[in-house]
């Protein structure tokens, strides 16, 4: 608001007719009385917000980057692929070549849908997990997270219900948020998403008369829980879902990278009805940022309408880069690659882990990805624990981040894909010299009193989250 005391300055927007009069004036050397402004001052802009926009918060994960990127700091946080294995010299000369040889299309306005070429080469991708797809039903967006964010908007309404593995992919909670959803999480094990549990909540929904309008998934290399969906539970959750009148959403990013040579077989090959996101900021470059959505028909004239609203098109420069990289590359070989790397690193964290964190601590042992998760001691809460950490020189993801409910603070993610295994290595010895130090407190003086957390999959009903 003005100050009463202050002049007030001059009101920028003004009409068309205005602008238009006052031109006509000064080229007849006259003048144009201006128009009666209001006496009402204009609201600040946070009243003018919308009101979805409250659920729009910065994630404690994006929040750490600034600090984590320290170079005194060992940055267990954040899930950047690493890219040192990449051919970048060979990457050059294809740049340099798209360019010269193709550079009038490569830096054009192109198809909303993607470089047709480059979604029959995504076609081609997918078959390496049993996924028979039709090119014409691939759409081609700004990284996976921008298909997440336009099914999202396509399908849900404010207050809709979606149903979320807990812990879930915090890019995925904020677009839900965003778009005013409810998210009732469904607990995971060692073997993934539980259908028992999937199925006490969709049964405790119909009671309530609500169909969730999605399950979001991420059934391979899970982040952040890094567990694997068995096979034997895949068509079971299909099955229950196809039940209830609930849509899938497959989030598949880390698919290509496990540890093991097994390529397990994505939800999309069990069932053409679910709508299947991929990318290649994992298994080539994050930084080009080309993901796509492999979708029904019936769902994919509203999400090329949806893409172009938010970006008019995808860039044609960085789709044509990725394709030709498929095209002249071994990018089957490329990926192998990555998941030895990927693989180094992940022992090096178990070992670490085994030799250096203190007793009461656990964690799992992921067999392709990014990502362990780690649960500690009772009465440490890691996200409270995280500036003594990053003080100590280490950081990691607080497990809460990953909850819509507020759940998770006995939980941490380390993400071992971008450090070298000596870094690992001392960053872990870090983190257990923190987790010591706190054990010491809690031993001396007691578990601390806090509120109970209602978890999700104990208590689906979305009036709890």
């Amino acid at each position: 608001m003005t100050s009463p005391d202050r002049p007030q300055q001059p009101d920028a927007r003004r009409t068309a007719a205005e602008a238009a009069a006052a031109a006509a004036a000064a080229a007849e050397g006259g003048t144009v009385e201006p128009a009666p402004r209001s006496s009402s001052a204009l609201q600040p802009p946070t009243e003018r917000f919308a009101t979805r926009t409250a659920g729009m918060t910065a994630s404690e994960i994006r929040a750490l980057f600034a600090v984590a990127s320290r170079p005194e700091v060992v940055s267990l946080a954040g899930g950047m692929p690493n890219l040192a294995a990449l051919p970048l010299q060979s990457l050059a000369t294809e740049v340099a070549d798209l360019v010269e040889t193709d550079g009038m299309s490569a830096l054009q306005y192109g198809s909303a849908q993607g470089v047709p070429q480059l979604r029959e080469q995504i076609c081609e991708v997918m078959r390496e997990e049993g996924i028979e797809g039709d090119p014409n039903d691939v759409v081609v967006t700004v990284g996976s997270q921008m298909a997440l964010d336009l099914i999202t908007r396509i399908f849900v309404d404010p207050g809709d219900v979606v149903l979320a593995e807990g812990p879930s992919y915090v890019g995925a909670l904020g677009s839900f948020a965003a778009y005013q959803a409810r998210v009732v999480h469904v607990a995971l094990d060692e073997h993934g998403l539980v259908p028992e549990l999937l199925q006490e909540a969709l049964e405790s929904l119909a009671r309530q008369g609500i169909t969730p309008k999605f399950l979001y998934t991420i059934p391979n290399f899970h982040n952040p829980a890094g567990v694997t969906l068995t096979h034997e539970r895949r068509p079971r959750i299909l099955d229950l879902c196809r039940r209830y009148g609930v849509m899938v959403v497959e989030d598949n990013p880390y698919g290509l990278l496990g540890f093991t040579g097994e390529h397990h077989p994505a939800l999309r090959s069990y069932d053409a009805d679910v709508i299947y996101l991929g990318s290649f900021s994992k298994t080539f470059a994050s930084g080009l940022r080309v993901g796509w959505a492999l979708v029904p028909p019936l769902v994919r004239d509203r999400l090329v309408l949806a893409a172009e609203s938010a970006t008019l098109c995808p860039p044609s420069f960085t789709q044509m880069l990725v394709s030709r990289y498929l095209s002249h590359h071994d990018w089957r070989s490329q990926v192998k690659t990555f998941s030895e790397n990927y693989r180094e690193r992940r022992d090096a964290m178990l070992a670490a882990l085994d030799a250096y964190l203190p007793e009461g601590c656990s964690w799992n042992s992921p067999d392709g990805g990014f990502f362990v998760w780690v649960t500690v001691p009772e009465g440490i809460d890691t996200k409270a624990m995280l500036p003594r950490a990053v003080t100590a020189r280490v950081a990691y993801a607080s497990g809460t981040g990953f909850y819509a409910d507020g759940f998770g603070s006995r939980q941490l993610r380390l993400s071992f894909c971008y450090p070298t295994p000596e870094r690992i290595t001392e960053g872990v010895r870090r983190l257990a010299a923190v987790l010591e130090a706190e054990l010491d407190v809690v031993r001396t003086f007691g578990t601390p009193t806090r509120p109970e957390l209602r978890r999700g999959p104990q208590s689906p009903s979305p009036d709890t989250n």
